[in-house]
């Protein structure tokens, strides 16, 4: 391993020997200079890792030096040192992207750690990182043999986000391999759990909150503390909105971090419109059939949302004033910041933003976009760069500035698809990759959460011998006719429909005006 160079610049540097001895005893190479204008010559001659930069000199300043060595290679770290602690001295080295500011006089180990918070910062990091994950890894593996309830799963899956996050950091491909088939091991029993304990969360008081009861159990109580802001953004996974919950904490406080499940299918026309209405897609079918299109009907599945979502507050006998919002394209969410103030006297505003939606379906049909989000990091720095450009992050900063009470949610997540299972239907049968509705299905029964009676788990049945499954963990259905060709097309794409921790718990945020 070669060793790291330092450029030490001082004009008493003779009296800095027993730091550089101690230095050359951690097998540091130090490079001693008396004068800015030395240390520029040798920069020229020399490959160096960092510089030691005495701010006090006679001829070219400190200062001086450093603009110098930072117009030559701007990426290199300079440690300014001085026995000054005047705040502009300060300011200017900091406003020139310096790497660290010692005051004198500096004891080795002072150097030292300087050294290696510019220098091993990423090897340190790393190297702890892993640890705490092999030792987590441990934790998480026994955890999964023996998680048995909802909060439970809800728990876990936060546990296994954060470590995803944590180690995209670090890029160790080994250990994110390990973290990948110890997701996918949670998602195989967390199918199990669902196939054992979904239908019965619709009559159980201490089942989860589900999409159909969202609104009353969490929305509705914030509506008494002020105006509420709700966004439902539409198939947000938990790590993304984790990836922009920084650029958030500029203008509000987090006080509420939940998730709830959405219901099955994990699709918008079922999960979302459950949500406005308070209602399971067989109640709304019953109730309301002018408003509900199944998967074969013809026309738009979710063109009522706002109708629901007014019978729902009439049902709750909240006397409240209300607006919705569906925004759908990049003009309508322009249209919607500039005309946002009149949002002021609302009680509850609802905004719909369809983005992240639009993405996954592009990952699909786009090769630009599937490069660009070609796995689960990318796909959250890409749902990350868009939010930060976005108008909705404009909406959000007029929504601080009203003081109206932020809600972040959605109506189901996503899960990059990798594995093909076969299954024939009829011409009857819903087009769906992740789940299929319909007559006479044949399917891997091990591949798939089954419904033979959707009206155990509240589902409409588009005719009398109708059945759905849902694709479990990272399956995506086929059909046998032209096999290749679809597996090839949408193998890597993000889909939802189905049962995984990604689709089904889903975040619900609720966050204060700073």
């Amino acid at each position: 391993m070669n060793k790291i160079t330092i450029l030490w610049v001082d004009d008493e540097i003779d009296l800095l020997k027993p730091h550089i001895l101690f230095l050359e005893g951690k097998n540091y190479e130090v490079i001693p200079c008396r004068s800015g204008q030395e240390a520029l010559e040798e920069l020229t001659n020399s490959k160096v890792d960092i510089v030691f930069l005495d701010e006090n000199m006679p001829g070219i300043s400190g200062l001086e030096t450093l603009n110098e060595i930072k117009q030559m290679n701007a990426s290199l770290p300079v440690v300014m040192i001085t026995k000054s602690e005047e705040e502009f001295i300060m300011e200017e080295a900091i406003g020139s992207k310096i790497a660290d500011y010692l005051i004198k006089p500096v004891n080795p180990n002072q150097i030292l750690l300087s050294l290696k918070k510019n220098l091993d910062h990423s090897r340190l990091i790393s190297e702890k990182t892993t640890s705490n994950y092999q030792q987590e890894f441990r934790k998480i593996a026994l955890d999964l043999s023996m998680v048995k309830t909802h909060q439970e799963w809800a728990s876990l899956y936060r546990r296994l986000i954060y470590w995803d996050m944590q180690l995209e950091e670090i890029e160790d491909a080994g250990m994110f391999e390990i973290l990948e088939s110890q997701k996918i091991e949670a998602n195989n029993q967390f199918g199990k759990f669902i196939d054992r304990n979904y239908a019965d969360w619709f009559l159980d008081p201490d089942g989860p909150t589900m999409s159909h009861t969202l609104f009353k159990d969490k929305v509705m109580p914030e509506l008494r503390e002020g105006p509420v802001l709700m966004l439902v953004i539409d198939n947000l996974r938990y790590d993304q909105w984790l990836a922009f919950e920084d650029t958030i904490a500029s203008f509000f406080k987090k006080i509420k971090e939940e998730s709830y499940y959405s219901i099955l299918p994990t699709a918008t026309q079922y999960a979302r419109n459950a949500i406005f209405s308070g209602l399971t897609p067989l109640d709304m079918q019953k109730k309301y059939p002018d408003w509900w299109k199944n998967d074969t009907d013809e026309g738009g599945k979710n063109l009522f949302e706002d109708k629901f979502l007014g019978s729902q507050i009439k049902r709750l006998g909240l006397d409240i004033k209300w607006e919705y919002h569906k925004i759908s394209s990049l003009k309508q969410g322009k249209q919607l910041s500039q005309n946002f103030k009149s949002q002021k006297n609302n009680d509850l505003t609802v905004i719909v933003y369809n983005f992240v939606d639009m993405l996954s379906h592009s990952k699909t049909e786009m090769e630009v976009i599937k490069e660009l989000a070609s796995n689960d990091k990318a796909y959250r720095s890409l749902t990350q760069s868009w939010f930060r450009n976005s108008p909705l992050l404009e909406i959000i900063q007029q929504a601080q500035a009203m003081q109206m009470k932020l809600i972040i949610t959605t109506d189901h997540g996503t899960i990059n698809v990798k594995q093909p299972s076969k299954v024939i239907g009829d011409k009857e049968t819903s087009l769906n990759l992740r789940y299929k509705t319909g007559r006479s299905l044949t399917y891997d029964e091990k591949d798939v959460y089954v419904a033979k009676d959707p009206g155990n788990i509240h589902l409409p049945s588009i005719n009398m011998s109708s059945s759905f499954i849902f694709a479990k963990n990272d399956l995506f259905f086929a059909y046998p006719n032209n096999y290749n060709h679809y597996v090839s097309y949408y193998r890597n794409s993000y889909q939802h429909g189905g049962v995984s921790l990604e689709e089904m718990i889903i975040p619900f945020i609720v966050l204060r005006p700073k």
